[in-house]
């Protein structure tokens, strides 16, 4: 299938890595592996068929804990959509899953440099993040 959309620019729009102290950090580092991903997109309209995709990204515990780190980053990409796309229908699958697919090995690449630089280096994210997957929960 054709791709009915350019990718203009992108850039870490806000990033963040917090481990506030030895406890936490300890903490962090031997729960590392129940910490859990968290992503969202958001979609801003601009002029000119373009608009920007922000897909925040967090990985954080679920246990109710004070001592912990906490990582976060949004990245943002600026899209050209093709002059024939007008439809919602067509719209939301390249902003909710083309965009992220293309993207997210990059945001993926970022992310775990950011914990490896943060002092937890080694760490793997279980399953790969399937955005087709995403879009279609999302649409039901």
């Amino acid at each position: 299938m054709e791709k009915k959309y350019k990718i203009l620019g992108e850039f870490i729009k806000d990033i963040s890595a917090e481990t506030k102290d030895i406890e936490s950090y300890i903490y962090t580092k031997e729960n590392i592996s129940k910490y859990k991903l968290f992503i969202d997109i958001n979609t801003k309209p601009l002029k000119n068929k373009m608009a920007e995709v922000s897909i925040s990204t967090k990985f954080k515990t679920t246990d109710d804990v004070k001592e912990h780190g906490y990582f976060e980053m949004i990245y943002a990409i600026i899209v050209k959509i093709d002059e024939d796309v007008n439809t919602k229908e067509v719209l939301e699958p390249i902003f909710l899953r083309d965009v992220p697919t293309e993207i997210y090995p990059k945001i993926e690449k970022i992310f775990l440099d950011l914990l490896s630089h943060s002092g937890y280096p080694n760490v793997k994210f279980e399953n790969k993040v399937d955005f087709n997957q995403l879009y279609k929960k999302r649409k039901n």
